[in-house]
């Protein structure tokens, strides 16, 4: 369970069985080809100790608008206690997008922390990707540069 403080609805999945939930808008604001803006939602959140949670975009406004989350994933971590807010992105070049209150703007993924200890060593295990960099499992790839 997770406590929240809303000016507007309550987060829900869209489905049973659904990863994330919705985060709606709680203002109003026109996005302008290629624009950004900070969109309050009008919740705070009391993570539980031992998680974080995942400000996410969603594909269907990605994909259909080209409405995207600017830092995604944004990441919350359980002692925040401010107002949620989504910097949207409209990579659209020619039309503005408007977002209306009560709109679906990002998704938000709660998830369990391991407790970790970073520790300096000499080398590394080996693995099968070994120090082949981004890109190296790909099709075609060759040796990073």
């Amino acid at each position: 369970m997770i406590e929240v403080l809303v000016d507007g609805p309550v987060p829900e999945r869209a489905l049973h069985g659904d990863a994330a939930a919705d985060l709606r808008a709680a203002e109003a604001v026109v996005l302008a080809p290629q624009q950004r803006a900070t969109v309050g939602t009008g919740l705070r959140i009391a993570l539980p100790a031992g998680t974080a949670a995942l400000v996410l975009p969603r594909s269907g406004l990605a994909a259909k608008h080209g409405i995207t989350v600017v830092n995604a994933p944004g990441l919350i971590d359980a002692g925040y206690r401010g107002e949620i807010r989504v910097t949207l992105l409209n990579t659209d070049p020619s039309a503005s997008y408007d977002v209306a209150v009560g709109d679906r703007i990002a998704q938000l993924l709660v998830l369990p922390l391991p407790e970790v200890a970073f520790v300096p060593v000499v080398s590394l295990p080996g693995s099968a990707r070994g120090e082949r960099g981004f890109g190296s499992t790909g099709v075609g790839a060759g040796p990073t540069r």
